[in-house]
C-alpha cells in the first residue's frame, strides 16, 4: 500500500504523527506538503493529495487541517475521492467497511495524536465489506460520471 499524505499549517504536527506510523508499519507515503507550520492554504495540500489516490499514484490518502473540514471539502473535489473526515475510531472502521473511503481526514486542534494514530491504523487496516454497501457507493460513482 501507498499512502499520499498532506496537510496544511494546522495539521502539520499530526501530519508527522501520522507519518511516524506509517514508517512503524511498514506503509510507503508520499509526503506532499506542508513541510512547515507557516500559514498555507489547505487546498494547495489537500487536492494534490485527492488527486494522487483518484489517478493511482496512492492506493489511500490522509489530510489534516486544524479541524480536518477545510481539507476533507477540498478532497472531496476531485472525481472518484470519498473523504471521510472521522475523530473516532468507530467510525474509522465505519467509512472503511461501508463507504469504502479512499482518503481519510483529521483535525489537529480537535483530536490528539493518539487518538488520531489509532484512528489511522484502524483506517488503514480496514477493508470494504462491498455486498449490501455495494449499491450504495455504486450510487456515488454514478452520479460522479454524469458530472
Amino acid at each position: 500500500m501507498k499512502v499520499a499524505i498532506g496537510s496544511d499549517h494546522g495539521g502539520f504536527t499530526l501530519k508527522l504523527e501520522i507519518k511516524k506510523l506509517l514508517e512503524e508499519l511498514n506503509i510507503e507515503y508520499d509526503d506532499v506538503g506542508c513541510h512547515d507550520e507557516s500559514s498555507v492554504d489547505y487546498p494547495d495540500f489537500a487536492i494534490p493529495v485527492a488527486e494522487k489516490v483518484a489517478n493511482g499514484e496512492a492506493d489511500r490518502g490522509i489530510v489534516i487541517c486544524g479541524t480536518g473540514i477545510g481539507v476533507s471539502i477540498s478532497a472531496n473535489k476531485v472525481k472518484g475521492i470519498r473523504c471521510a473526515l472521522v475523530h473516532d475510531v468507530f467510525s474509522a472502521k465505519a467509512t472503511r467497511e461501508h463507504n469504502d473511503s479512499n482518503v481519510l481526514a483529521m483535525g489537529e486542534r480537535v483530536i490528539g495524536p493518539g487518538l488520531a494514530r489509532e484512528i489511522a491504523k484502524t483506517w488503514l487496516e480496514s477493508e470494504y465489506e462491498g455486498g449490501r454497501h455495494e449499491r450504495r457507493v455504486n450510487k456515488i460513482k454514478q452520479y460522479e460520471e454524469k458530472q
